[in-house]
């Protein structure tokens, strides 16, 4: 028996209906979601602590936060995203009406991550409910407390007829994809065996997949400290565990001299003498991911950190150098507590390291110099990018969330989610008459005709061409 046929073919006849469709709709779905944050703070903040031992300060910053101003973001500007979009038109459309309508896709698929079960469940979900769609949101199993908020109180902030939450694993998630969805979002590791097999029926938009590393620049001239304080804070947020996480460090080896008791610095500034006593700093989400970093541990030599505890899950906020680039720890993304140090003899040294690895989600520079930090910026490729911080660049709505090749296809946050579970619908409306003006572009054809086509045809203030 099929566990999801029931429940999906209610969403698509919710969708039918055109139910979802209207601006007061749309506006209610969100005004829910944001009474859910609202009235479950404290329940979400147990279970976020429960799944990664998040403090109250990393919770409220990184996941409620975040999700409310979404919320908020879209419900100021829903109307003036939905209008229809005019475009510019060229002579031979000039009496007709172009233009972009922003329709939803339908019965949408959602499948979110462990690694922020709040956020990267519901900041796509608002771009999902602000454009119109019935929805299905598949929360992380791994992160349980959580998800079973998401499952057992989330529903009653919704619609039920257009919105359902569904639990499984990989072979639950495996069954689900069988079914044609109109569009999937999925942020994290492939869902299932063979997952992307499955996903043929559906539009699918990765944002963004595991894939390639993040690098941080370190220039000379910086002063150790600060960027010791800014890329411990950023390395070492809920242990890790971001995808837009400083992987590792390039720098020459003068500066990874200063850099390194500048790192020990801040990590006992931030974390106290015992960090594992500290209730700032999170845990590892599973005993599969803690294995697997406890491994990445052998890789270079210890500077700083080092020590785990499997009883807890606990990897401590860690450095290592004399890292080769061949070594585990440089060849997949680390997701945890570990900062790898690479040194390099120059510049264009560390730009040509970043582009002969995969493309990356983030890429971080510091220098005191601008011409440093936007040579990088200029010579490299990444999802997204920051001089002089960490991942500040996620805060920002209007600036679209996502990667580049390898990690990941597409973005969202802001106006971006709501374009992202919008399909694009190119218009034109032409009028039934001027025939005898239209009837150049019929056969037979003559070398006048193609010549009165062509210029007709011609942008006046956009790119077009003759098909």
């Amino acid at each position: 028996m099929d566990p999801f046929e029931d429940t999906l073919q209610r969403l698509r006849e919710a969708f039918s209906s055109g139910r979802t469709r209207p601006a007061e709709f749309r506006a209610a779905q969100l005004k829910g979601l944001g009474r859910f944050l609202q009235d479950n703070k404290q329940l979400l903040q147990e279970a976020l602590a429960q799944d990664l031992r998040k403090s109250a300060f990393e919770s409220e910053v990184s996941e409620i936060s975040i999700s409310q101003g979404e919320i908020n973001l879209a419900l100021r500007n829903l109307r003036a995203w939905m209008k229809d979009e005019t475009v510019p038109k060229n002579l031979a459309t000039q009496l007709d009406s172009a233009f972009i309508r922003k329709e939803p896709f339908g019965l949408v698929l959602i499948i979110a991550p462990w690694n922020y079960p709040l956020n990267l469940t519901l900041v796509p979900l608002v771009g999902a409910l602000a454009a119109g769609n019935c929805v299905v949101l598949k929360p992380s199993e791994i992160s349980k407390n959580t998800e079973r908020v998401l499952v057992e109180v989330l529903p009653r902030y919704l619609l039920q007829s257009c919105f359902a939450v569904v639990l499984g694993g990989p072979e639950e998630t495996g069954q689900l994809l069988e079914h044609k969805f109109d569009y999937i979002f999925f942020t994290g590791e492939e869902p299932a065996a063979g997952g992307w097999g499955r996903m043929e029926g559906g539009g699918l938009h990765l944002a963004p997949p595991s894939g390639g590393q993040n690098p941080c620049y370190v220039d000379d001239n910086c002063d150790a400290q600060t960027v010791a304080n800014r890329v411990a804070l950023f390395r070492y947020f809920n242990a890790g565990q971001t995808c837009v996480a400083p992987d590792y460090v390039l720098c020459s080896p003068e500066m990874q001299e200063r850099l390194v008791p500048a790192l020990q610095s801040a990590i006992t500034r931030f974390y106290g003498e015992d960090p594992r006593a500290s209730p700032d700093l999170g845990r590892i989400i599973s005993e599969k991911h803690f294995q697997r970093l406890r491994g990445l541990l052998g890789c270079g030599r210890v500077a700083i950190g080092g020590q785990s505890e499997e009883s807890d899950r606990y990897i401590a906020p860690t450095v290592l150098v004399d890292v080769q680039e061949t070594e585990p720890v440089m060849q997949e993304e680390i997701f945890g507590p570990i900062l790898p140090i690479v040194t390099v003899r120059s510049l264009d040294e560390a730009i040509d390291f970043i582009n002969r690895r995969e493309k990356p989600l983030a890429l971080y520079t510091f220098s005191n110099s601008s011409q440093v930090v936007k040579q990088v910026l200029a010579r490299t490729s990444s999802g997204g990018f920051c001089g002089n911080d960490g991942f500040m660049h996620l805060i920002l709505a209007s600036l679209p969330f996502g990667g580049v090749g390898t990690s990941g296809m597409g973005s969202y946050h802001g106006k971006f989610s709501f374009d992202t579970f919008s399909h694009h619908r190119a218009c034109l409306l032409r009028g039934p008459g001027m025939e005898k003006i239209y009837s150049i572009r019929y056969p037979p054809y003559s070398p006048r005709n193609l010549r009165m086509l062509l210029v007709a045809m011609e942008a006046r203030s956009c790119s077009c061409t003759l098909l």
